[in-house]
């Protein structure tokens, strides 16, 4: 029995790099051939894994959003599981994290058996992230508050990069994260929105104070993953939020889709009160693991 880790590097690979995110996380959005080619870099790599020539599974390591930490992702196809791929891959992700200069590396486990297996390597639990789903039906015309206006990002793509310097800056520093998110603006503009029509801001005497969207699923159609809702503090508690996530809700209902979800942390509590004030219901917990580097492999 032969592993090999190799780097990514043409469409093909991005494809079967894709095929296996799909395969172990059919629920949820993989990102398409571009945005990973865009995306990838010194600090941003993704790995194929080869059991006997053949794909078996796939990785990724590179900067985390949470401050000073690497993300890790080892994916390995169900059939071919407990043949020491997993292990493999982490091995080689976790010493291009600390070639980065990285002192801790992050993970999340989608199940009970994924956060054994990352236990044996030296990871602990240190958060949890519910999932809520919606499904879409006849969906109301939203009200925005008084003085606020809500609309498209591709009415006024400035207003993208405005969000980031007032709303989504709070919003990272308000989280219920384990540490404080460190987004960049380019990060921002780049990866936290992928369709202009599908993500809205909410503008009030001319400033941004709120966003909310939707992440259409490239192989999906009819399903899409709800993007960051972040309100300026002094907007908080105004109805802004509720206002941002009906309007998503209704650009789904009338551009044809069926489902929407959304990833909040498990202290966030807010967020999903609201989620489930709006109908969303919850279908699954993801771990967060973490660990110090150099990992003990």
């Amino acid at each position: 029995m032969e592993i090999s880790i190799r780097p990514v590097r043409s469409n093909a690979d991005y494809a079967a790099w894709r095929e296996v995110r799909l395969a172990v996380l059919p629920d949820e959005r993989a990102p398409t051939i571009e945005e990973l080619q865009i995306q990838a870099g010194p600090h941003h790599q993704y790995v194929l894994a080869e059991l006997n020539g053949a794909v078996a599974g796939s990785g990724f390591v590179g900067k985390s959003n949470l401050t000073g930490q690497a993300a890790v992702a080892p994916r390995v196809l169900p059939a071919c599981r407990r043949q020491g791929v997993g292990s493999e891959i982490l091995r080689v992700l976790a010493q291009d994290a600390t070639a980065m200069g990285f002192l801790i590396a992050g993970a999340n486990a989608v199940d009970a058996g994924s956060a054994r297996f990352a236990e044996r390597h030296g990871f602990r639990e240190v958060d949890r992230e519910v999932e809520q789903v919606r499904a879409i039906g006849d969906e109301p015309e939203p009200q925005a508050p008084p003085g606020v206006t809500i609309l498209p990002v591709s009415a006024r793509p400035e207003l993208w990069l405005a969000a980031y310097g007032v709303v989504g800056a709070q919003a990272f520093q308000d989280m219920a994260t384990v540490a404080v998110l460190d987004v960049t603006a380019d990060e921002w503009q780049r990866d936290w929105i992928t369709d202009p029509n599908a993500m809205f801001v909410a503008v009030a005497d001319g400033e941004v104070i709120g966003c909310a969207g939707l992440m259409p699923d490239p192989d999906e159609p009819r399903r899409a993953e709800h993007a960051l809702t972040a309100v300026r503090r002094d907007w908080r508690r105004r109805g802004v939020a509720a206002a941002l996530k009906r309007t998503s809700l209704a650009w789904a209902a009338a551009n044809g889709f069926s489902e929407v979800y959304t990833w909040t942390q498990r202290g966030n509590d807010d967020m999903r009160a609201l989620n489930t004030h709006l109908g969303f219901r919850t279908r699954s917990e993801s771990i967060r693991m973490q660990a110090t580097l150099p990992l003990a492999t």
